[in-house]
């Protein structure tokens, strides 16, 4: 059963700047996998980029299942056909991560920046961001790295869990010609009757933050931007206007 076709998406930036902040979206996952290897050929292309930073939300409930994924189980074929689930192949690594609910961040860099924007920085940043939200979180304890049906049943070193020992962030990165794609989906209110469908285990509970998805994208990015004088910052919106689709 063929069940994923990326359609190719070209955004139209015209923009030369070192960083490139894009505005929080809400599109199909075909749209938004383009769209975050767009940023990465952007970060390849132009030597002025030193990273780009997206947020974002799925239009709809989406299934996006790793690089290395070969097979999908019988069940989720029936709910696609069902239409009760949406699934698209990310260009990173990693198990299936269910987008229902959450955020998803993309970051791209190059490789000579890696000791800046490496898994343990970026989750430094996450856990200092969130725990001034109110939120504890800590890596994960799994130094075993294999591909698990469920993303978020696993927990690495590399992810994040809260206080109860949910994971409530997984990553996972894709390399291309010296730059790096690094994906995250942060659980804050998945859908508890399509989890339990598809992955047959309880979802993570809902975050008691009292603040809505958009504060809390709001907070990260400040968060992330706050002293990096040294880089200058371009905010580019996203909107359909400037998405080019052809076949």
């Amino acid at each position: 059963m063929k069940i994923i076709i990326n359609k190719p998406t070209k955004l139209v930036l015209k923009i030369k700047n070192q960083a490139l902040i894009f505005s929080t979206n809400n599109l199909p996952g075909f749209d938004q996998m383009a769209l975050d290897l767009n940023s990465l050929d952007q970060t390849i292309s132009n030597p002025e980029i030193i990273f780009t930073l997206r947020f974002y939300y799925w239009t709809g409930d989406w299934l996006s299942i790793g690089y290395h994924q070969k097979e999908i189980p019988l069940h989720w074929e029936k709910l696609l056909s069902n239409g009760e689930i949406k699934i698209v192949r990310r260009p990173s690594g990693g198990g299936a991560v269910l987008h229902s609910g959450g955020i998803t961040y993309a970051l791209t860099f190059k490789k000579n920046y890696y000791k800046v924007l490496s898994y343990e920085m970026v989750n430094n940043w996450l856990i200092k961001s969130f725990r001034e939200l109110g939120l504890n979180l800590q890596n994960g304890t799994s130094t075993k790295s294999h591909i698990n049906t469920n993303c978020f049943g696993t927990s690495l070193i590399s992810d994040l869990i809260d206080q109860d020992g949910f994971k409530r962030i997984g990553s996972a990165q894709y390399r291309k010609k010296g730059a790096f794609l690094q994906h995250g989906e942060i659980q804050t209110n998945p859908s508890k009757d399509l989890w339990f469908k598809l992955f047959k285990e309880e979802a993570p509970p809902k975050l008691n933050l009292d603040l809505s998805n958009d504060d809390i994208v709001q907070h990260l990015r400040n968060s992330f931007l706050k002293n990096k004088s040294n880089i200058k910052f371009k905010t580019v919106a996203i909107d359909n206007k400037n998405i080019k689709k052809f076949s």
